[in-house]
């Protein structure tokens, strides 16, 4: 597992994503890749699945101190007295005391950027929070943010066809991490043309082609969802081969 270092700290380069992800197929999920060495896993309290993700977690027998734990905030319950309320609900879900990694799930309309994220500050400074981020937000959005809380990361739509240039670069200037959802554009890349020649080159598929694009670059993680053993093993499969610079540009021109 290669890590991207997000001041000071070390986040592994790809998680697990638990979107859609409900009941036993969930808790399955999350307990076989940690087994399998994964160490980042990323839930929301809109998903209603965090209770599943605690059991898998707690089931997987790693110690929690080594899974980096994502959780985001829903916008119905952007007020401050909600943010405290819900994130303490979903810790009880998630069978811990903290998480790693609390965001705002979208931007907001109606309640002030700072309630919000002076609310999450607050539970930072307590402990049951260690970072504060965003999710979905533009760079003037996260600038405004950084007036409240130091931004650790911005989680938005990244794959091969959909650019966020503006959103890496300021990434890269203000060190937070860019969290990749949707990195294989909704399973759309099997059968690129592209991605599949530079897959052969390396002997590898052309997914493998697009997440090593992702995590390959400075700042960003990807959050594949995956529940079978062999999808969640192939994920995982990014981090024996390296894309030579004229590779990535190639893939890089695919973007929208």
């Amino acid at each position: 597992m290669e890590h991207q270092n997000i001041k000071g700290e070390k986040v592994p380069s790809l998680g697990l994503g638990t979107y859609r992800l409900g009941g036993e197929v969930c808790v399955e999920a999350v307990s076989l890749a940690l087994s399998m060495g994964y160490r980042h896993v990323d839930t929301a309290q809109m998903y209603g699945n965090e209770a599943e993700v605690g059991r898998g977690i707690e089931g997987s027998g790693v110690d929690r101190e080594e899974v980096f734990l994502t959780t985001k905030v829903w916008p119905n319950d952007f007020r401050h007295e909600r943010v405290i309320r819900r994130t303490r609900e979903s810790l009880q879900k998630l069978r811990t005391d903290y998480v790693d990694l609390l965001l705002m799930h979208w931007p907001g309309d109606g309640v002030p950027l700072g309630e919000t994220l002076g609310a999450m500050r607050e539970l930072q400074e307590e402990g049951s929070v260690r970072h504060v981020g965003v999710s979905n937000f533009s760079p003037d959005l996260v600038e405004e943010a950084s007036g409240h809380v130091e931004v650790f990361c911005n989680q938005v739509e990244y794959h091969v066809y959909r650019g966020q240039d503006s959103v890496l670069d300021q990434a890269r200037k203000m060190d937070y991490l860019l969290v990749a959802y949707r990195p294989l554009s909704r399973g759309g890349v099997e059968e690129d043309a592209t991605l599949r020649e530079i897959g052969e080159a390396h002997g590898k598929t052309a997914a493998h082609v697009a997440l090593r694009w992702l995590v390959q670059q400075e700042k960003v993680s990807a959050i594949p969802k995956a529940t079978s053993e062999d999808h969640l093993r192939a994920n995982l499969d990014v981090f024996d081969f390296e894309l030579s610079d004229e590779e990535m540009d190639r893939v890089s021109a695919l973007r929208s």
